[in-house]
């Protein structure tokens, strides 16, 4: 156990994690040849065209450190605030980190939000200021963030670069002399906890775990302690570039079980094996329930599609454990799932996959968050759908979710981010200079507001030189209204928003304007409206497309042409009311881009 070292690497969002992992992995001789190539780790299609980690990811990789062989596991993590689950699951499994920072672009949000969790969890850090070699490279101003966030010395600081390979021996040497080896006892009884798990169609799931203490042996009788099932570990074995099968793995190690589990629901991440001649005492603690922040309706095109789209977001569920679903059904769309995502490039990001993996084409409806509604009997329900919502006469007060924010900017861009996060309800909390002209602004804001396009907006007006990261703060009471579209007088639940009381009339008038340029035009009048309750906000028609009746009629007396209006009249009226319209899936998108 004291040549093993577990660590994984966090940073913000393009700090460069991913190549300097491919450096380690070279240094170290893990990968060579023709498996070397940029982002080794990122194995997903998705992952390469993005340019982003959206999976944390584990290796093992040999060093040779004062002629003595140390086995480094390494996980490599996400730096977007959407994946932030999977960074916690992975500092759950690790007893050191690299922190990464960019030396161009300093410390940025998502640094500080990943580091404290890694401090939470007591692990040892290490400072790396990455991308050395650029010219807009500031590594001294870097470092004094650094030293100012840390409290660390200036020579506990390494300077590298992910690109030609500098400062990655330093990096592997502080890793063997900074972090601590795993404690554990490996003649304890079994403790692993299981960090996440993957769908194999030919070996059923596949469990990655750290023991914490015991030794597990190949073919040892095994339990999972939170679902109380057993199995035999048909095999084991440790992580390189493919999985390498063991005899046996003892405390401290991170690995890999297969024990032919076809059924989903059997493996949950967070859970703890151990053996059931004789079992560990009590699971491991301090494993965080995912919170969804962003809920939105996820249907089949086809109906009959419907099982098929159960089980893919079950398989999906393995490998993603922060997406939640639970079956619902919608009069315009059919059945499908209420799926709980924690941001909208997750969310997106879970619609490709589904695409991609699984071959389901899927229609997603207008995301929302969740809102506590009291009603007038002092009881409290959670409305993840505006559908879901009591009868208004029944509602005594609606409460929202508010997050608490914290965006890092340059002083130029103060003024319009202000006037944006005021623009979305939100209320300072205060500023403060961290560094230079970096200042730190923290705003309270509803969700609810941020939820469509807030982060796309802060970006463009800051040049993408703010960083925005957030976490659930409390609920507040807000004067929020239920505001549905109706189409021919049918209302569309898909359709249908929670939306504070101030911006509803400019909400449902643009909403009917980008519907009538959206929805094809029938044989008859649609009448798009917007209402609130029983009261109608907006309205716009879509004319109906019309056969020129009187074309045969040339001359002779008007009410021969007459008589053809009306009887087309009669033949309109009789379409309209068994005629049903068709909402296209651009539809339900446009309104996540009304702005």
């Amino acid at each position: 156990m004291n040549h093993i070292r577990n660590f994984c690497i966090i940073a913000h969002i393009d700090h460069g994690k991913s190549t300097l992992a491919d450096r380690l992995l070279e240094y170290t001789n893990t990968v060579s040849g023709k498996d070397l190539q940029d982002q080794v780790l990122d194995d997903m299609d998705l992952e390469r065209e993005r340019g982003i980690t959206i999976k944390s990811h584990a290796i093992q990789m040999q060093y040779e450190h004062k002629g003595e062989i140390f086995t480094l596991n390494l996980i490599d993590t996400p730096g977007h605030v959407d994946f932030s689950y999977e960074v916690s699951r992975s500092i759950a499994a690790c007893e050191g980190a690299l922190l990464i920072v960019d030396a161009s672009q300093g410390v940025q949000a998502q640094t500080i939000s990943n580091l404290y969790m890694a401090i939470d969890n007591d692990l040892e850090i290490i400072p790396v200021v990455n991308k050395v070699d650029l010219d807009s490279a500031n590594p001294d101003e870097v470092e004094d963030e650094i030293i100012d966030l840390l409290g660390c010395r200036r020579e506990d600081i390494i300077r590298a670069s992910g690109r030609t390979g500098i400062g990655v021996p330093e990096i592997l040497e502080a890793i063997v002399e900074r972090v601590p080896a795993p404690k554990g006892d490996p003649e304890a009884p079994l403790q692993a906890l299981i960090f996440d798990s993957v769908f194999n169609p030919f070996r059923g799931i596949i469990a990655y775990f750290k023991i914490v203490n015991g030794t597990l042996k190949k073919g040892d009788f095994v339990k999972f302690v939170n679902t109380g099932k057993q199995y035999n570990a048909d095999e084991i074995g440790v992580l390189k570039l493919e999985m390498k099968p063991q005899e046996s793995l003892s405390a401290g190690n991170v690995g890999y079980i297969i024990s032919g589990i076809k059924t989903s629901s059997e493996v949950r991440v967070g859970d703890t094996i151990t053996h059931v001649s004789s079992p560990c005492d009590a699971a491991i603690e301090g494993f965080q329930e995912v919170k969804p922040m962003v809920f939105a309706g996820v249907y089949p095109i086809e109906t009959e599609d419907f099982e098929n789209l159960r089980t893919s977001l079950e398989k999906l569920q393995l490998n993603d454990a922060s997406l939640t679903f639970q079956p619902e059904s919608s009069a315009a769309l059919g059945f499908g799932f209420r799926c709980g995502f924690l941001g909208l490039l997750h969310m997106e990001i879970v619609q490709e996959r589904l695409g991609r993996e699984f071959d389901m084409d899927v229609i997603t409806t207008v995301p929302n968050v969740s809102y506590n509604v009291y009603d007038k009997k002092g009881n409290v329900i959670e409305v993840h759908n505006p559908s879901g919502l009591p009868n208004l006469t029944l509602i005594d007060h609606i409460e929202e979710p508010y997050i608490r924010s914290s965006i890092i900017t340059t002083a130029d861009f103060i003024g319009p981010i202000m006037t944006l996060c005021l623009g979305k309800r939100g209320e300072l909390v205060k500023q403060e200079f961290i560094s230079g002209n970096r200042v730190e602004l923290i705003f309270d804001m509803p969700l609810g507001e941020i939820v469509i396009d807030f982060y796309d907006k802060l970006k463009s007006i800051s040049k993408g030189y703010a960083s925005f990261d957030y976490h659930l703060h409390d609920f507040r009471e807000s004067k929020l209204v239920k505001l549905d579209i109706l189409l021919n007088g049918e209302s569309v639940d898909a359709l249908s928003t929670l939306t504070h009381f101030d911006n509803s009339v400019s909400f449902g008038r643009r909403m009917c304007e980008k519907l009538k340029e959206l929805i094809p035009r029938q044989q008859f009048d649609i009448a798009i409206q917007a209402a609130i309750g029983a009261k109608i906000i907006a309205r716009e028609t879509i004319k109906a497309v019309r056969k020129d009746v009187t074309a045969k009629c040339y001359g002779g007396d008007i009410s021969r042409k007459r008589k053809l209006l009306e009887k087309q009249k009669k033949g309109k009226k009789r379409m309209k009311q068994i005629g049903s319209v068709e909402v296209p899936q651009k539809a339900f998108l446009a309104v996540l881009k009304l702005d």
